[in-house]
């Protein structure tokens, strides 16, 4: 995963990611990153705990997945 830090905050990535109302789709929209690299960046940057609650909540979450 190569990720240019000049486009996108991480913190905001994150707050983007955690906020249930905010659809993958609409993150890789804004910042070009995929969902499946939102993931790798929610799993390096949280606590193991935290990421485990975080994958749980957005897991099949219609919210998170727009064409769902």
């Amino acid at each position: 995963m190569k990720i240019d830090k000049q486009n996108f905050d991480i913190d905001s990535v994150i707050e983007m990611a955690w906020c249930d109302k905010t659809s993958f789709d609409s993150i890789k929209s804004q910042t070009g990153i995929p969902e499946k690299d939102i993931i790798k960046i929610m799993r390096s940057n949280l606590k193991k705990t935290s990421f485990k609650i975080w994958r749980e909540r957005v897991y099949g979450r219609k919210a998170k997945h727009a064409k769902k």
